[in-house]
């Protein structure tokens, strides 16, 4: 068997911009897999990098996955030490080849990569700061929480439908609810700005009551000083995790971690597992959360979980692109034993994105079951390619 040519093609006619690829062979299997760069102005870029891409893979065996991983990795200038956009286009194609790979053996990709060391992936409801449910139902996207008490209503919502976790980013919006982007929140802050922090925290809490696990996501907008203080005032209501507290630095991150007795969560923005290990060597990190369409795919990123276990560090694979992502990431963490909760994004639930995949994979009463089709169990539709602003096919 071997790789004939592939689609690549780029959205924008939705909430965000997804990048897809397709992978084709000479046996009529094909598969599927994306580059997390759908948000935050670098589609553009990830498109471009798979076009580039492609032409080293045609006429490979698409089985040989460690092969192609390595011949893309020494061939390319931009891999070492590389950033989002190479490893975005190296995850993509990963992710294809093990979708082509689990098809070929007739098995799930699970399978593949060693059975299922957990059957129920406990799942928290991501991003509340945004409303939980269809945008629709708001009339506009990225439908933001302001006050207190809508923080603790959106809370309950997702408590609703059986989350047992919940993450929130409490500096992301305003007063009125709306999304300030990803603005930096540097330096000491004021008492306006932690108070704030702090009484949506408190309204939360006290929703939910003490037995609702609760996540703290900064988006790395906060500096160590800035990091500390919102610690310091979060603390006493026992969150979960605090994610993504500053810069990706063993360095910096260690002395958070060190000031704080809050368990961190870093590596969204980590890419390999050569830039994960002085993040673990530091013993900053107790989640580590690589990105399966921005570390290298599934081949880098169960490498960046066995790393991760020799370090103690539990996994939280990041995942906030399309609902394509998903798949991948359950196969994954149900194969590995350092597993600890899995993310389900907001914009997980909004039909734009639904129509973009075969199947609507939605967790149950808070936990997720791992799909049982060959290969990764989900596929791109004929609308996701019809809606694409960028298409081109590449032998």
């Amino acid at each position: 068997m071997v790789i004939t040519k592939a689609e690549v093609f780029r959205i924008t006619r939705i909430i965000n911009c997804p990048i897809g690829i397709r992978i084709h062979t000479d046996t009529g299997l094909f598969g599927d897999g994306e580059v997390a760069l759908a948000y935050g102005r670098a589609s553009n870029a990830a498109y471009g990098m798979l076009k580039d891409l492609v032409p080293l893979i045609v006429g490979m065996d698409p089985l040989d996955t460690e092969v192609i991983w390595n011949k893309i990795y020494n061939e390319i200038f931009w891999t070492q030490n590389g950033g989002p956009v190479v490893y975005g286009g190296i995850s993509a194609i990963d992710m294809a080849l093990w979708d082509i790979k689990g098809k070929a053996f007739k098995a799930p990709v699970y399978k593949l990569l060693g059975g299922k060391n957990n059957p129920r992936l406990r799942t928290y409801a991501s991003q509340l700061q945004f409303y939980w449910g269809e945008w629709s139902e708001k009339g506009h996207s990225w439908a933001g929480m302001g006050t207190p008490e809508e923080f603790a209503e959106n809370a309950l919502r997702a408590v609703k439908e059986g989350y047992t976790a919940l993450k929130f980013d409490l500096t992301q919006t305003d007063e009125k609810g709306v999304c300030m982007g990803f603005v930096r929140v540097g330096g000491l802050q004021s008492p306006e700005v932690l108070n704030r922090v702090e009484s949506r925290m408190a309204a939360i809490r006290e929703a939910v009551g003490p037995d609702i696990d609760i996540l703290i996501e900064n988006h790395g907008q906060t500096d160590t000083a800035a990091a500390l203080q919102m610690a310091k005032r979060l603390e006493k209501y026992h969150p979960f995790a605090y994610e993504e507290p500053s810069y990706p630095s063993g360095e910096i991150t260690g002395n958070i971690a060190r000031q704080t007795g809050l368990p961190l969560a870093h590596g969204e923005r980590l890419y390999n597992r050569w830039q994960f290990l002085p993040m673990l060597q530091s013993g900053a990190l107790q989640l580590a959360q690589p990105d399966l369409g921005t570390c290298g795919g599934i081949t880098e990123g169960k490498k960046i979980c066995d790393l991760a276990q020799a370090y103690d560090c539990g996994v939280q694979l990041h995942i906030c692109a399309s609902n394509l992502s998903i798949a991948p990431a359950l196969h994954l963490e149900a194969a590995i034993p350092n597993f600890t909760i899995h993310e389900h994004h907001v914009l997980f639930l909004q039909e734009d994105n639904k129509k973009l995949v075969r199947y609507d994979y939605q967790p149950v009463n808070g936990y997720y079951e791992v799909p049982d089709l060959p290969g990764l169990g989900n596929e791109w539709t004929d609308y996701a390619f019809s809606i694409a602003a960028d298409y081109a096919t590449l032998k």
